[in-house]
């Protein structure tokens, strides 16, 4: 009975201990050992010490321990460090080591950097490859949905939200690049797949920058009219707002004629004719002379 409570303590140690240590790698979001990797996301995450997991990070990819997920994990660090062109060529040197089934995270990781460094030509480059893929029946593993995170979340996403949402981040590419006529065309396409508030509030700011201003209206206008899915998030119908208020200041102020619904031709007619008749004179007709001499005389 003895030495059966000793070793049954000594598991309720050992379960204990493992319970806390588990508990640990919960809260922390690092994994369990002791390799390279392991120590660099403790330096990410626990230590807070950038520069150490970033030196950790190299070791791990050079050791082939974990490439992918340092590779990926350095690029974030050195973004935050402001080092994000050296993130571009660590990823574009060392992405061949990595398997196929971690290539387009590793896409998302490159897109956030051409981001972060202004790389508009890469971001677009980038976009086109991936929908590329997609219209040849390559992405999402031959399947119609794939598994997403943002957040902290999961969610499912079909390959038409995925060509919609590649096609939307293009046509604002071609935006920074004040390609209006490109833009507009992508952001077209992308409202025939999938539509949306976000995408239908940048074409049309597209047609205000191309002074189409009559086909921008109608479209922020079906945005705040609920026309459209995501009509109810409100910094979206902001943007509808302010998008429509913009445009209004760019149109030209109305002539009269317009005010009055009067053609131009008929207001020069009126214009021409009193310029015939000359300056109005007030002329006073023998009634109203009549009427002033006999008040004249009940004054008196």
């Amino acid at each position: 009975m003895e030495d059966t409570s000793v070793v049954g303590s000594n598991n309720n140690k050992s379960f204990s201990k493992g319970k806390k240590y588990d508990l640990y790698h919960v809260l922390h979001k690092v994994p369990y050992g002791d390799s390279p990797y392991v120590r660099a996301k403790h330096a990410q995450v626990v230590a807070k010490d950038p520069e150490a997991a970033i030196v950790l990070f190299w070791k791990a990819i050079n050791l082939g321990d974990k490439v992918d997920s340092a590779l990926k994990d350095m690029a974030v660090v050195m973004k935050q460090l402001d080092r994000s062109e050296e993130a571009i060529e660590a990823i574009r040197s060392f992405r061949g080591l990595c398997p196929k089934q971690s290539q387009e995270s590793l896409d998302n990781v490159l897109m956030d950097l051409y981001k972060k460094c202004g790389k508009i030509d890469e971001q677009i480059e980038m976009l086109k490859r991936k929908l590329k893929l997609i219209y040849q029946g390559e992405a999402f593993n031959g399947k119609l949905t794939k598994t997403a995170r943002s957040h902290g979340k999961k969610f499912q996403v079909s390959i038409k939200q995925e060509t919609s949402r590649l096609l939307g981040n293009l046509g604002w590419a071609y935006m920074q690049k004040m390609n209006y006529i490109m833009a507009e065309v992508v952001y077209r396409k992308a409202q025939m797949i999938d539509p949306d508030c976000n995408k239908a509030c940048n074409l049309g700011l597209c047609l205000i920058r191309q002074a189409r201003y009559e086909e921008a209206q109608l479209i922020l206008e079906d945005v705040l009219q609920g026309k459209l899915p995501g009509s109810d998030d409100s910094k979206t119908r902001k943007r509808a707002q302010d998008l429509l208020k913009e445009l209004k200041s760019m149109l030209p102020q109305p002539h009269l004629s317009d005010l009055l619904g009067l053609d131009e031709e008929f207001i020069k007619g009126l214009e021409q004719l009193m310029k015939e008749w000359g300056p109005i004179r007030s002329k006073r007709l023998p009634i109203f002379e009549e009427i002033s001499s006999f008040r004249d005389q009940l004054a008196c």
